[in-house]
């Protein structure tokens, strides 16, 4: 495999045009996102306001299921002939992943002429790294006809510099939990009022059911900006019977299949992007269309069963499944898919490769699903400040996990794995986007 540049955030390609500017955008930016709205309100305002000129939008915010939740709308919305443009972070292997230009990413020429562009109009700002490749997508975005933009908060979502955004047809909140406290707040009730931050004047924001505290805030946020405010639930609801999804709400109900996606947690992500479909009336999706987006959408990284690959050949039948979770939220949707990860009611079926940022909390990510590891192996994040291999050893060990390792690395986990004289029921490597995207490019298997 040829060697790749790397810089922070993984911003890597192999087309030496984009290589450059993505180098050039970290040689400027602050080194570090800061949240707010005035820089990229102004950079914005130097090319010359695209953010106003976008097709139809759908903003997505949330702690968990944002990503599946954007999936779902796209496959909703492209099922029923309509050209998506998405924006989404972050990318898993190649920077490309985060802009898609009507249904297909955008391709290196254009990629290095955007950042390019933008970089050109961004002295003296101090926009970061977000900020930049944010305005490259609106920038795209403006000038591609399409019929609905469907994009993703990066992070909170009240000062997200995806929060420029005027007038979206539809928001959502997905999912919440405890994550970036340094920058949301350390309790849900903070965390839900950031979210909230995207709710604006006669959009329809719809959302999960959440526990009166956490409800208090969105509900104040909506009424302060005017927005009709779809809770689940209450608005809108769903079921699972099955291998049927059912779902209501004032319109009329819906009998769809369960997606495709593992996971219990995915069957409420579809549910919120129909209820984000639904509540809005600028783009027609008809029922037929949500039903193919149910069992055709897919979502790397997510409980996603790999390949046979470079990477897990000498594994032979076990399955291995990747997941890029990595706060107690994730934890307990790994812990609900367990029978669907593991074929037989075995005594700790898994067998973990675990890498965690080093601001994340590997004890609540890992305690929903201890009681069924039985062996973890501990390894870095390659270029990224990470949990050391032996700190995560000591909170699975405190946890009850019955065997713990360490491995330099991804491919040399695998192996020490492989060779051992009994496989694992089932193999999950887990614990980090970042993670998850070197496990897809050293199995050939990046998102296209």
């Amino acid at each position: 495999m040829d060697q790749i540049p790397t810089t922070a955030d993984h911003a890597v390609s192999r087309d030496a045009a984009v290589q450059a500017q993505l180098d050039r955008l970290w040689s400027l930016s602050p080194g570090a996102d800061v949240l707010g709205l005035d820089r990229i309100t102004r950079l914005l305002a130097r090319l010359g306001d695209p953010h106003h000129a976008l097709p139809p939008i759908f903003h997505v915010a949330g702690t968990n299921g944002k990503g599946s939740t954007c999936a779902f709308l796209r496959g909703a919305l492209e099922a029923a002939g309509h050209r998506v443009h998405v924006y989404t972070s972050p990318h898993l292997v190649r920077f490309n992943e985060r802009i898609r230009i009507t249904g297909r990413l955008i391709d290196d020429a254009a990629l290095a002429a955007l950042l390019a562009e933008v970089l050109d109009q961004a002295d003296g700002i101090g926009a970061s790294f977000f900020e930049i490749t944010t305005a490259a997508a609106f920038l795209a975005f403006a000038r591609t006809p399409a019929d609905a933009c469907v994009i993703e908060v990066g992070l909170g979502g009240r000062l997200d510099a995806t929060n420029v955004l005027p007038a979206p047809i539809a928001c959502g909140i997905a999912a919440l939990g405890i994550d970036h406290q340094a920058f949301l707040g350390d309790s849900l009730e903070k965390i839900a009022a950031e979210k909230a931050g995207i709710a604006k004047a006669g959009a329809p924001l719809v959302t999960m059911h959440y526990p009166p505290g956490i409800a208090a805030p969105i509900a104040r946020a909506a009424a302060t900006c005017g927005a009709p405010w779809y809770a689940l639930d209450e608005a809108w609801r769903f079921t699972v019977a099955g291998d049927r999804l059912h779902y209501s709400d004032a319109v009329g109900a819906l009998d769809l299949p369960l997606p495709a996606l593992p996971g219990a947690h995915q069957s409420a992500n579809l549910a919120l992007a129909v209820a984000m479909l639904r509540h809005q009336s600028t783009v027609s999706v008809p029922a037929s269309a949500i039903g193919v987006a149910a069992t055709a959408t897919r979502w790397p990284a997510r409980l996603q069963r790999l390949s046979s690959g470079p990477l897990t050949f000498g594994l032979g039948p076990v399955p291995v499944w990747l997941d890029g979770g990595h706060n107690p939220s994730a934890g307990q949707a790994i812990a609900a898919s367990l029978a669907r990860l593991t074929d037989h009611a075995a005594d700790r079926p898994l067998t973990v490769v675990l890498g965690m940022l080093a601001n994340k909390d590997a004890t609540g990510f890992l305690t929903p699903f201890a009681h069924a590891i039985g062996d973890l192996v501990a390894v870095p994040v390659p270029g990224h400040a990470c949990h050391a291999p032996g700190g995560l050893l000591a909170v699975a060990a405190r946890l009850g996990v019955p065997r713990c390792e360490t491995a330099p690395d991804i491919p040399s986990a695998l192996t020490l794995i492989a060779a051992r004289p009994t496989q694992p029921e089932a193999m999950l490597i887990a614990g980090s986007l970042y993670l998850a995207g070197e496990v897809l490019s050293a199995n050939d298997e990046a998102p296209d």
